[in-house]
């Protein structure tokens, strides 16, 4: 190891914790937030996908997923999750850890609008091309994951690298909660304005064609911190870490930055 690249990870071990640790917590933070919010929102519309469009006549239950279906529709997000955590982690190596994670982060962003658009003339259909786009945001999931991680470690100094990582991914939690809350809050409110009959008075008013834009709200939100934690990660410089060790550059403004703050 070149004597200048020891001196910028002596320097980056020992710098004082300073404004930037903060906004690098609170952007992969935001990271972990948003793939929380989008890989588990879907078990929160479940049994309305089920109740819209599979529904059957003269049933005493209102209509849910069959079993291969409702495994499809959960557990697809998870598959392309780990594809995307081999591919996204070994580019990351190679373009950046700034660049790659833009790209997971737009990924989120299209697939993200994308499930919530869902189209088809029948049920099938629908869950076909909401599988299509779960899959794919999974994909992107998959990469913001190792990428968040990463980003945190390379920015924080020896001394608090182990209270920020774990401060990031706490925010998997405030993901979970914050979509059982939107979800809450949009079924009050469509409650409010469509007030429909419980289902064994009126099998089929008790489910209002309206009810269809709610689990496609839940979805398509989950697009708005994935675009919110891509500007602000636009804005930051790649890490010193792996600019100074794999792009072997330690003249940037941001290594020698964080060198001086040592």
């Amino acid at each position: 190891m070149a004597k200048d690249q020891l001196e910028v990870l002596t320097a980056l071990d020992v710098a004082k914790t300073q404004w930037y640790h903060f906004t690098a917590i609170v952007i992969a933070g935001m990271g972990f937030f948003t793939d929380a919010y989008d890989l588990f929102c879907i078990s929160l519309v479940t049994k309305l996908l089920g109740r819209i469009y599979y529904h059957v006549d003269n049933s005493p239950k209102p209509g849910s997923l069959p079993p291969n279906v409702a495994a499809a529709v959960n557990g697809v997000a998870f598959c392309g999750t780990l594809a995307g955590q081999l591919f996204f982690g070994w580019l990351g190596d190679k373009m950046g850890r700034k660049r790659v994670y833009g790209m997971t982060l737009m990924l989120m962003v299209v697939c993200s609008i994308g499930s919530g658009l869902s189209f088809g003339h029948n049920s099938q259909s629908v869950m076909t091309t909401l599988c299509f786009f779960r899959f794919w945001l999974g994909f992107g999931i998959g990469g913001d994951y190792p990428l968040s991680a990463t980003i945190m470690s390379e920015y924080s100094n020896k001394k608090t690298r182990g209270a920020f990582i774990a401060a990031v991914f706490a925010m998997q939690g405030f993901g979970i909660l914050g979509g059982g809350i939107f979800a809450i809050i949009i079924s009050l409110a469509f409650e409010a304005k469509f007030n429909a009959p419980p289902y064994a008075v009126d099998p089929i008013k008790s489910t209002v064609p309206q009810a269809d834009y709610i689990w496609r709200i839940v979805l398509m939100v989950g697009a708005i911190p994935a675009a919110l934690t891509y500007y602000w990660r636009m804005k930051m410089p790649e890490t010193a870490r792996y600019t100074a060790l794999v792009a072997k550059d330690t003249t940037q403004r941001s290594v020698l930055h964080i060198s001086k703050q040592g």
